[in-house]
């Protein structure tokens, strides 16, 4: 089928209605508007957590990571605010063949990097290239159908496909396709990676690890009069309440994780606006099956029915969320509002373990970050229950930078973790979940199911939404039998900021677009 030539919106959100998780009772409006934009300022952000790398292709490179990058960063497509479609950003449009396996696509004129430097289709063909070479170590698995990428003259690529492929235009927004200067600009790719060079509106400033890393003005970035700011500083400061206090005090511009159990006191507080942005998170409990007795889909069951997400929702999110039934988070084409995961019954889960290696129960632990009140608030909940079916579970709690890294690794028996999607479409979270050869180890639990393997390169590979939907109705009904996670709840995005922030949105899929954001006096 021949498809016309398009410069404007590529929406994806045609294969489904999308539902964008919210709450009731969410506070603020979806963007920080306190006046007119002005340019200047330097704002100031603290998180939980510090960056891990900045290596946009690399298994380490995780939310706080990306939070940084996609402002240094930029791919040929971006997501929309709405978080339903994608759109040209470094690209000004594309054709398809006939057959649907040639993306003949042209680029913006006169975007040029950090450094000064034209963007170039050999800039391209290098970053996408880069990207897949990772297939097996990182998020280059997200390339998988392509084939070749064709430089076919300054301002044209083309990009085919071994196969048709659903999700093409979206893999081609995610941060790892981002483009950088063809042969990392002449340095090693660790050498480029300190210090990343991309066409966004900031660049690198500087990085003290664990304190504090620092993005200046982009002054030749493509889109005149941006960014406003003059720099963006994230700051490392583990515990929640310290963030709180600081944001209230004026000390920082924007908390990016207060908890739940803080929500109503900083929107009580002059000049502090909270938000509850619509999301595609999943909260849930990894579990590592390469520890005893994880392996055993019985034990894993016996946890999952354990856990009463309703308590978890009205104790963690104080009501701002739902109970988690799928492995697709809503608000992701696909999800299956119907599917039938593990929910709360104790008798279930007393006789799932009675049918395991373990019937009379076992000693086991938890991973959760430090000054992390939600996951503590989690854990404590679940070792009660967990208690009650006969298994022991030890809560363990690192520094959160240190935490990442633990689950990076593996290193936990279960671990407390959540994921957004980046995309919209489910293949980037169901390949990064599932499938043991994408780089992450099946989302670092070690889960391999050949059933659930083969549904999902058949999805990716189906272009029919309706057949789509049918494959991951298949996929989802037997990732929540075999309980490699146990799925907790779903949530929106909590964001606090003061009355001087303006232009702040985050997008259904964990999008900052800091070239809009400002601060007033």
């Amino acid at each position: 089928m021949n498809k016309n030539h398009r410069t404007i919106f590529i929406s994806l959100a045609a294969v489904t209605a999308m539902l964008l998780t919210g709450c009731s009772n969410a506070a603020g409006s979806t963007t920080a508007t306190p006046g007119a934009p002005v340019a200047g300022g330097d704002l100031r952000i603290a998180r939980s957590s510090d960056a891990i790398s900045m290596d946009s292709t690399s298994a380490s490179f995780e939310n706080y990571s990306i939070e940084v990058y996609q402002n240094i960063g930029e791919s040929l497509f971006t997501v929309t605010d709405d978080g339903k479609s994608v759109k040209p950003w470094l690209a000004s449009g594309y054709t398809v063949s006939s057959d649907n396996l040639t993306y003949t696509i042209a680029l913006r004129k006169g975007v040029q990097f950090s450094n000064g430097q034209l963007v170039t289709a050999k800039d391209v063909k290098f970053s996408i290239d880069q990207d897949t070479k990772t297939a097996d170590t990182g998020w280059g698995f997200i390339n998988a159908a392509i084939d070749q990428v064709t430089v076919v003259d300054d301002a044209t690529v083309t990009v085919k496909l071994k196969y048709p492929w659903a999700p093409i235009l979206a893999d081609l927004s995610l941060f790892s396709n981002a483009i950088i200067p063809d042969n990392y600009g002449g340095r090693t790719a660790t050498q480029f990676f300190d210090a990343p060079v991309g066409t966004g509106p900031f660049k690198w400033g500087e990085w003290k690890k664990g304190q504090y890393l620092k993005l200046v003005k982009n002054p030749e970035y493509w889109q005149k009069g941006k960014p406003l700011l003059n720099s963006v500083t994230y700051s490392v400061v583990p515990d929640a309440n310290t963030r709180k206090l600081q944001l209230q005090g004026g000390q920082i511009d924007i908390d990016n994780t207060p908890d739940w159990a803080s929500f109503a006191s900083l929107k009580a507080s002059p000049g502090v606006k909270v938000f509850a942005f619509p999301s595609t998170q999943i909260d849930y409990v990894a579990i590592n099956q390469h520890r005893a007795p994880f392996s055993d889909i019985h034990v894993r069951r016996a946890i999952a029915f354990a856990i009463d997400r309703k308590a978890l929702v009205k104790a963690v999110l104080f009501g701002n969320g739902s109970e988690a039934n799928s492995l697709i988070p809503p608000g992701t084409p696909f999800y299956d509002k119907n599917a039938p995961g593990p929910t709360y019954d104790v008798a279930k889960a007393k006789a799932e373990l009675a049918m395991s290696t373990q019937p009379n129960g076992f000693s086991t632990s938890i991973l959760i970050r430090a000054g992390d009140a939600n996951q503590s608030s989690v854990a404590q909940i679940m070792q009660s229950e967990l208690k009650a079916i006969g298994i022991t579970m030890e809560i363990k709690q690192l520094d959160p930078t240190a935490a990442k890294k633990a689950s990076l690794t593996s290193e936990f028996d279960m671990n407390l973790s959540a994921w957004t999607m980046d995309i919209p479409d489910p293949d980037e979270w169901t390949t990064f979940a599932t499938d043991p050869t994408s780089g992450n180890n099946s989302a670092f639990t070690f889960y391999n199911n050949p059933a659930v393997n083969a549904l999902n390169k058949k999805a990716q590979q189906e272009t029919d939404p309706a057949k789509r939907e049918v494959i991951y109705k298949e996929l989802q009904k037997i990732t929540g039998d075999d309980a490699f996670f146990a799925y907790l709840y779903y949530s929106p995005y909590a964001f606090a900021t003061t009355d001087k922030v303006g232009g702040y949105h985050v997008s259904p899929l964990l999008t900052f677009h800091l070239e809009n954001v400002y601060k007033t006096k």
